[in-house]
């Protein structure tokens, strides 16, 4: 599903709203784990997310979409923006309805990440799809930080950059 993020029928338009919205996880998680010095970001942070990853990111981003038990009408805009930004096809909309409807656990998103950077760019992407409203929305993102590894400075930071 990842690789038609870049090669969706929609060419390098698709591909620079995928690529830029990898950027900017992929910016706010490092600036995170850094300290939030921006000075110090790579030119390119989303070179180091790959496809494995990527597919964790979005599959967190569902989970934390629908850990309230309830997607509002301004998450599904979100994903659904997301989904048409990314310029998907049929089976990327089929893998997101069936996101939806059966979200990975924190488990299955935490359990194949080793890298900190990893972790706090799938955290970051977790944190990006929701306003983090209700408490059970809040339940998840530190239940997701936690088995991430995630400090609790760069949840905070991200948190405060997402919230500014």
């Amino acid at each position: 599903m990842v690789d038609a993020l870049v090669r969706s029928r929609r060419g390098s338009l698709a591909a620079g709203a995928a690529l830029g919205g990898l950027a900017l996880i992929a910016g706010l998680a490092f600036r995170a784990i850094r300290g939030g010095e921006p000075e110090a970001a790579p030119d390119t942070p989303f070179s180091q997310v790959d496809e494995d990853e990527a597919r964790l990111m979005l599959r967190a981003m569902v989970a934390a979409t629908v850990a309230d038990g309830l997607v509002d009408a301004d998450e599904r805009r979100r994903l659904d923006e997301a989904v048409e930004a990314a310029g998907l096809d049929r089976d990327g909309r089929a893998w997101l309805e069936a996101e939806l409807a059966d979200p990975a656990s924190i488990d299955a998103i935490a359990d194949p990440v080793t890298d900190p950077e990893a972790a706090a760019r799938i955290y970051a992407a977790a944190r990006l799809a929701i306003e983090a409203d209700t408490l059970q929305e809040r339940q998840f993102l530190r239940m997701l930080a936690e088995a991430l590894d995630v400090p609790e400075a760069a949840t905070g930071r991200v948190d405060r950059a997402l919230a500014g």
